[in-house]
Formats: C-alpha cells, sequence, structure tokens
C-alpha cells in the first residue's frame, strides 16, 4: 500500500520516496507529508513488503527484495529528479537500492540509520522476536516487546488511539517480514565503502536522543561517505514525528539545493 502526495499547485520540483523502517510503515510520514508537499516536492510512501497494509510474500524477504521493491514504486511515480530517503530499517533497503540502481537518485537521505548491522548489545531483542514468531501468536509477541519496550525506558503514546493504531499496525503486520527484518537489523553487511564509490550527494541525519544505531557510527558513516551531517536537537529516532517542521525544513533545503545545482 502506498500514498503519493502532490503539491496543490504546479508541477512537481521533483519526487521524493520516504521508505519505513522495521515495525514501521507509511503512517510515519504523516505529518512530513503534507510539509513536503506545500514546498513543492511530489512525495511518495508505502509500507513495505509485509508491513501494515501490503501484502506477505512466500518469496524471501531479503534486502535485495525490498530494494526491488522501492525501485519499482520510483518506475512507477516518479516525476523529475528522485530524492531517496531511507528511515532507521528504510535506510538499509534505501543503501541496497542506490547499489543495485545507482543512477535512481539525485539524493540519498538515510534518517537514523546506520551503515550494517545494528551493535551486538542491541542484537538480543530483535533475536527474541524474531525466534518467538515461529512460535508465539503475532499478540504474544506484541505483548512482550510492549513489556520489554516500557521497561527500557520507551514512553507510551498518552493518546489511545494512537497506541491503539500501533497495536492493530503489529498485528497487520505478515509475521514472517518482520522476523526477516528483525535477522537482517543484526546481520546486514556494512557496505558504506562500496557506496560511496556510486551514492549521489547524500544526507545523514539523526535525532539527537536517536537510541538506535550509535550516533558516533552514524557520525563516521557519514564520513565515510562524505555526506552532509545534521542533527535534529528536537527528536530522537524518528524525527518525522518528533518535529516533523524541523525535518521538512532540513529536507526541502537538501533537496532543493541538488535541483539547482
Amino acid at each position: 500500500m502506498s500514498w503519493v502526495l502532490d503539491p496543490i499547485d504546479g508541477a512537481p520540483r521533483g519526487t521524493a520516496l520516504l521508505v519505513p523502517g522495521f515495525t514501521g510503515s507509511k503512517e510515519d510520514f504523516i505529518s512530513v507529508l503534507p510539509l513536503l508537499a506545500a514546498d513543492g516536492w511530489r512525495v511518495v510512501t508505502y509500507d513495505q513488503r509485509g508491513q501494515y497494509e501490503s501484502p506477505g510474500t512466500s518469496e524471501p524477504y531479503t534486502l535485495a527484495a525490498f530494494a526491488e521493491d522501492a525501485l519499482a514504486l520510483v518506475e512507477g511515480v516518479a516525476s523529475g529528479p528522485v530524492h531517496l530517503l531511507g528511515h532507521s530499517f528504510g535506510g538499509l533497503v534505501a543503501q541496497q537500492a542506490v547499489l543495485d540502481a545507482p543512477d535512481v537518485a539525485t539524493t540519498l537521505t538515510l534518517l537514523c540509520s546506520g551503515p550494517g548491522a545494528m551493535p551486538p548489545e542491541d542484537a538480543p531483542p530483535l533475536l527474541l522476536i524474531a525466534e518467538a514468531l515461529g512460535a508465539l501468536s503475532v499478540e504474544e509477541v506484541w505483548q512482550g516487546k510492549l513489556e520489554w519496550e516500557l521497561a527500557h525506558g520507551w514512553v507510551a503514546p498518552t493518546d489511545p488511539e494512537i497506541m491503539a493504531f500501533l497495536h492493530r499496525r503489529f498485528l497487520a503486520n505478515d509475521a514472517a517480514s518482520v522476523a526477516a527484518i528483525a535477522r537482517l537489523l543484526v546481520s546486514a553487511p556494512d557496505r558504506i565503502d562500496e557506496l560511496a564509490k556510486v551514492a549521489p550527494p547524500t544526507l545523514v541525519a539523526y535525532g539527537a536522543g536517536d537510541d538506535a544505531w550509535p550516533l558516533p557510527d552514524q557520525d563516521a558513516m557519514a564520513a565515510r561517505l562524505g555526506a552532509r551531517l545534521e542533527v535534529l536537537p528536537g527528536a530522537a529516532h524518528s524525527p518525522a514525528v518528533e518535529d516533523p517542521t524541523g525535518t521538512a525544513a532540513l529536507l526541502t533545503a537538501f533537496w532543493s539545493e541538488r535541483v539547482t545545482a
């Protein structure tokens, strides 16, 4: 399932494809979509295969397969220059897409993402999720995941409708997709040196409170890519949710430079 939002007035200045992360969906970008469209961009986002409202598949869930979906969407809806953004796990997918089709994107943005697998200390909960989905119901895994996150500092939304949506979205995921992404997050190779040879102008950005990939690792990734590095002070791991105005302003400024260059 994908969303496409066009500017109200005039032709798009380009197309932004926003790739969501682990247990995420297109809704993670809902607050930035109208802001980016108002700045003149066609904005496209979607549920990756097996996520929320996109069906699962009997084919293997690999980075190459996820990237193939992103590239197919670009081919089907792009208007003008393409600005590819991947959030968290979506950043690994975006990297793979550029490696597979180096000419597809005018810019690449890695938002709260990393150079490959997450650090080993973050592996246990991900591997537990992957293994539990083979033995427990998705509802039981949701409850276990929720208890673990709350015990480790996650603050649940106070709005019951948002919490209900997060629950409903998790239950709608294809269990095989969630398990595969969890495994990819702890096994994906670091291909940044390879990516640096073919990547378009790149932005690495994260919230000051990001708690996924260590911030020094993201800083080092930016340096290896020769990328611009930006920190959103009012955000953590989900800047599009936590600071949509700042995130949209950062993105449109970066993309605008490439359109006018």
